[in-house]
């Protein structure tokens, strides 16, 4: 069966009467050989090729990687969250403040991590903003993207949810009363209002159980949501394409009066 490698990754065959072989050492043909053979057996090239290598539209600018930037964002809060529980206690009897303490003063990085974890929340905020922005203005919500707009909205309201669930966990006088007057504004909305309130509280105060509440919602409902409507967002993307932007669009009058059938 022919190799299912692109062409640039093949070795170049060897040259008559050359002197030097530009055959591979034994660890790249045997890398070669691995990859072909994972290749063979799942069909991987296919999908790679139809996902990297995709016409775009032209006028393309660097606007248009406010997504990708919030994904990476996501990935660089998700890799420094894991980190980050290894040392927190989600115990609101100084258990929480302490381990953050810890983690700042006395784990080799910790603070490092913290803070891009910490910078990394309101840097996601700002960018899926930005994205939703640029959507919004360059009309790619319309036909046949209302599905992916949708899809974009839910992961806006998740972000803002995983911030502010996020907020209270270093559990200091700051987070604690700022999550207090968050959560009173929660109480006040119509309907599911106060039930989603009492939900987040556990209880008729703020206790370790409101804080295992919120760190479970952060770390495991919220992140895990997130990735699946990612995954169901990036896939449109590549399956609808990409606009133009509404500047580079045709003027009716350069249109065609009527469709020409061959």
């Amino acid at each position: 069966m022919p190799s299912l490698l692109p062409s640039f990754l093949k070795p170049a065959p060897r040259r008559p009467g050359g002197a030097k072989s530009d055959q591979p050492d034994g660890a790249a043909a045997a890398g070669i050989h691995v990859v072909d053979w994972v290749d063979e057996r799942t069909q991987l090239s296919g999908g790679l090729r139809w996902v990297m290598f995709r016409k775009v539209p032209k006028g393309t600018n660097w606007f248009y990687t406010l997504g990708t930037a919030s994904m990476f964002t996501f990935l660089s809060q998700a890799i420094t969250g894991i980190f980050l529980a290894m040392y927190y206690r989600p115990d609101a009897a100084g258990g929480a403040y302490e381990s953050v303490r810890h983690i700042n003063d006395d784990v080799f990085l910790g603070e490092l991590v913290h803070g891009m974890h910490r910078w990394g929340s309101s840097m996601m905020v700002v960018l899926v903003f930005m994205h939703m922005a640029r959507t919004f203005f360059f009309g790619a919500y319309k036909y046949p993207r209302e599905l992916n707009w949708v899809i974009g909205v839910a992961l806006l309201i998740l972000t803002m949810v995983m911030s502010f669930t996020g907020y209270l966990l270093p559990f200091d006088q700051r987070s604690f009363w700022a999550t207090v007057v968050g959560n009173n504004i929660n109480g006040t909305g119509p309907l599911v209002g106060p039930y989603l309130a009492d939900f987040l509280m556990g209880g008729s105060e703020f206790n370790s159980a409101t804080l295992s509440r919120f760190y479970a919602i952060h770390m495991l409902v919220v992140p895990s949501i997130i990735a699946g409507l990612m995954g169901a967002h990036l896939w449109l993307v590549v399956r609808l394409g990409t606009t133009a932007p509404p500047w580079l669009e045709p003027k009716p009058e350069e249109k065609p009066d009527r469709e020409v059938s061959a």
